[in-house]
């Protein structure tokens, strides 16, 4: 994988020192200092407002500012390497403004039992669930995290100015005071070589005081510039370095993320779509067992009636006691919906004080358009899981992580040979540190070898990296038979999905047809309640078996698509599009491994046995 192009982050202007006068340029160097009877001059002074400025620093909101517009602009730059794209991203909330000390736990409370009123329909449920769910903020925080870390892995690698400063007045009774200010100011550079940069100018101001008013003061004034470097000739040279590689794998860590957070944003849409037409199976299943038992209570109050003198009591007792059923059945069915639907509150983050409900025009929308075939290929099926899924890929990546790993703690084991050189250039003395002359630098260089005598911390970093490796290796090698079991489960699944829905379409026929002739049957004294009553069983059986199975194809098909990493749930009613039409090729097609010709049953030994 590539090097991301690294990116400086720019100071914001609030935190810029003022420019300085030319003539107070020698107490910018001293960082200031202060003296119990003068320094002499603006120097101090300006010493003294230099300090003041750096002790004060940047606001809180700045740096909170500084570290949004960095991240988000790696979190951008990464999609569109990964995907080609990007997105909006921010982790705002409407709490992110404001004081955490201005939050109290109370309006968390009073937040959490405002009662509103929800009628929705899946995509206004899929907006609702975006905006309000807590997991999803969740990740996205995740990402956010990771392009944060990515931040400081850069910063390492860019230059780091430091200032400091160290005023101090020392004396005793009998001796002269003495007023002394340490100033460095300076750069710090890492480098992708695996060396490291500093140049620096340090500024040491010495004033000695008389012990009485009247004596003549002295002072001592010296500049020194001075430019180090370190360079690794073998051990911890360029991509072998620990510094380069922890950027390597902070940049990496970063399109992991990434990729993570696409993936989790599909399941998320999907796992949405699948509750939700879960929970619209749920209320039609609910109206089925109210439809059971209305019916129920007239067959009831119908044997009832005839008990006086044409029907037996115990006919009269056996239906009341199918009411009672029916009337418990619709009773769980409606409780099992209403703890569902708080479930799918608590997805969608909203209170589960707010009042829910579901538009059934979607549930009608999908039975409509029927069952949409995946005829893909169980071959082609993970060669292109391998090459789009998003954990798949992640897989295949920290596998290289972990060879690259390798390479890193191999190359520690190595003795160390390091160029280094320095050079420095110290102004006039005592008082004159304007000047420099450039005939009197001080320079050397050299090479310090380190012969490897002892590497045991090293030699067990790299068995560690080698069982690290190998671990890795398996973790890739059972992601990839997942895989491949989840998507020949999921094409198993889809087909035991659609054969059922043939059995179940035709078995609702059988059970309206049964129910009609058995209630003429019984009007006509040819039948008896059992009749009636076991009809009617296996209409509400075969009615709600039906309206379970267009939405269990659905997740199963979506749930495939996803397994498969060709799903798109940006698009509108995405559930309802077909992403292979256009996708695959004709030899990439195939029947399911659980299909039968014509929906016709096939013997077990073609599954069970080998075959010609």
């Amino acid at each position: 994988m590539s090097r991301h192009p690294k990116t400086w982050a720019q100071p914001d202007p609030a935190c810029r020192l003022p420019d300085q006068a030319p003539g107070a340029r020698a107490a910018v160097w001293t960082g200031g200092g202060r003296a119990r009877r003068g320094w002499g001059g603006g120097g101090g002074v300006a010493a003294v407002v230099l300090i003041g400025l750096l002790l004060s620093g940047c606001t809180a909101r700045h740096y909170r500012r500084s570290a949004d517009k960095e991240s988000y602009a790696i979190i951008q730059q990464m999609e569109r390497r990964v995907f080609g794209h990007t997105n909006e991203f921010s982790i705002q909330t409407r709490y992110s403004d404001r004081d955490p000390k201005t939050i109290s736990p109370a309006e968390v409370l009073d937040d959490r039992a405002v009662s509103n009123r929800f009628f929705v329909n899946l995509d206004q449920a899929l907006q609702l669930a975006v905006e309000n769910s807590r997991e999803y903020q969740t990740q996205k925080e995740q990402l956010y995290l990771a392009a944060l870390a990515l931040t400081g892995a850069r910063y390492e690698f860019s230059p780091q100015f430091f200032a400091q400063a160290t005023p101090q007045i020392a004396g005793s009774p009998d001796g002269a005071d003495v007023g002394s200010v340490a100033s460095k100011v300076g750069v710090n550079q890492l480098l992708k070589t695996g060396g490291s940069l500093t140049m620096a100018l340090a500024n040491d101001l010495v004033r000695y005081f008389g012990g009485q008013p009247a004596a003549t003061a002295r002072q001592s004034v010296i500049n020194v510039l001075s430019v180090n470097l370190t360079q690794p000739l073998l051990r911890g040279f360029g991509i072998n370095s620990p510094a380069v590689e922890a950027l390597t794998q902070a940049e990496r860590d970063v399109v992991y993320a990434v990729r993570t957070y696409s993936l989790y944003q599909q399941e998320f849409a999907v796992g949405t779509v699948s509750a939700y037409f879960g929970l619209l199976t749920q209320k039609d299943i609910v109206r089925n067992n109210y439809r059971n038992y209305t019916n129920r209570v007239e067959t009831t109050r119908y044997l009832q009636a005839r008990a006086v003198d044409r029907e037996r009591l115990s006919n009269a007792d056996d239906a009341r006691t199918a009411e009672l059923k029916a009337r418990t059945d619709y009773i769980d069915s409606l409780a099992s919906y209403l703890s569902a639907l708080d479930a799918f509150k608590l997805r969608l983050g909203i209170p589960l004080a707010a009042q829910l409900f579901l538009d059934d025009r979607d549930l009608e929308e999908l039975i409509g358009a029927g069952l949409i075939p995946v005829d893909l290929d169980r071959r082609a099926a993970f060669a292109i899981c391998v090459q789009s899924q998003m954990e798949v890929l992640n897989a295949i990546d920290r596998f290289e992580d972990s060879k690259r790993k390798v390479r890193v703690a191999a190359d520690q084991l190595r003795a160390d040979v390091n160029l280094i050189g320095s050079a420095s250039l110290a102004s006039e003395p005592p008082d004159d540190y304007t000047n420099f002359d450039p005939g009197k630098v001080q320079y050397s260089a050299g090479v310090r070898l380190n012969l490897p005598l002892d590497r045991l911390r090293e030699r067990n970093q790299y068995r560690r990296s080698l069982v690290a490796f190998e671990a890795q290796l398996r973790a890739l090698s059972l992601t990839l038979d997942n895989f491949r079991d989840r998507l020949d489960r999921g094409l198993r699944t889809l087909e035991q999905a659609r054969l059922n829905h043939v059995s179940a379409a035709e078995s609702l026929k059988v059970a309206q047809r049964r129910v009609e002739n058995n209630l003429m049957l019984m009007e006509a004294g040819r039948a008896t309640i059992r009749d009636v009553r076991e009809a009617q069983d296996g209409l509400i059986q075969a009615q709600n078996s039906l309206a379970t199975i267009y939405a269990q194809y659905l997740t199963a098909r979506l749930t495939l698509l996803l397994n498969v990493g060709l799903i798109d749930t940006r698009p509108e009613r995405f559930w309802l599009q077909d992403p292979l039409r256009e996708r695959l090729t004709p030899e990439q097609r195939g029947p399911s491994p659980l299909r039968m010709p014509d929906d016709q049953v096939l013997p077990p030994e073609n599954f069970l046995e080998p075959t010609s």
